[in-house]
């Protein structure tokens, strides 16, 4: 099946040869281009293995809501400059820059991933595997992401999900499902609700 295909490349990343595909580079850019917005469920696993599901609102360039399940006090909101982590039940927030995560690959479509990013040879046709980290920024992390080739979706490719790194190697594995692109998103998904105050962020 395509799916127990694409998700056996999250079990090792790290094991998967390089391949010269520079045209699947290219369409995956267009990809990232194409797909103005994304709508889906995922379901996210830590490094400890504990999963949580949630809903995945996507806006280019910059904008992301990770909306977890009831009961899990924690949301993530990019705004366009910041990806921010409010947890809830510590009224706690912090921010980075989007540029400087792995998230950054994919929220910035301007961006020409030529020189960062490789193609991974799957050994199936029908799944393109692409691995990115800055060699100039290894502090920013490192995201491989899967995409399956789907007709209808923009450029011809569906993200999947992807396996984020952090600077200490800490992954996150995020997997998608019932993914709608391009349509309509409104620029207040992105605002959230500050623990530390009663006001309305942005």
């Amino acid at each position: 099946m395509i799916r127990s295909s694409a998700w056996a490349l999250f079990a090792a990343p790290a094991l998967l040869a390089a391949a010269p595909a520079s045209t699947e580079l290219a369409q995956v850019q267009q990809h990232l281009r194409a797909m103005k917005t994304m709508t889906a469920d995922f379901a996210q696993t830590d490094r400890n293995g504990k999963v949580v599901t949630g809903t995945l609102t996507l806006k280019q360039p910059g904008k992301i809501r990770f909306q977890y399940q009831k009961g899990v006090p924690i949301l993530i909101v990019g705004d366009g400059k910041a990806l921010t982590f409010i947890d809830y039940s510590v009224r706690q927030v912090q921010r980075w820059p989007i540029g400087s995560t792995p998230l950054g690959i994919v929220l910035n479509p301007d961006k020409d991933i030529s020189g960062i990013a490789h193609v991974v040879d799957t050994g199936d046709p029908r799944i393109v595997s692409v691995d990115a980290s800055d060699p100039k920024h290894p502090e920013f992390g490192r995201i491989n992401m899967v995409f399956i080739r789907d007709a209808a979706a923009p450029a011809g490719l569906r993200l999947e999900g992807w396996v984020a790194l952090d600077s200490q190697s800490n992954r996150t594995t995020v997997r998608f499902s019932n993914q709608h692109f391009n349509v309509p998103v409104s620029d207040g998904m992105f605002r959230w609700n500050d623990p530390r105050s009663k006001s309305p962020k942005g």
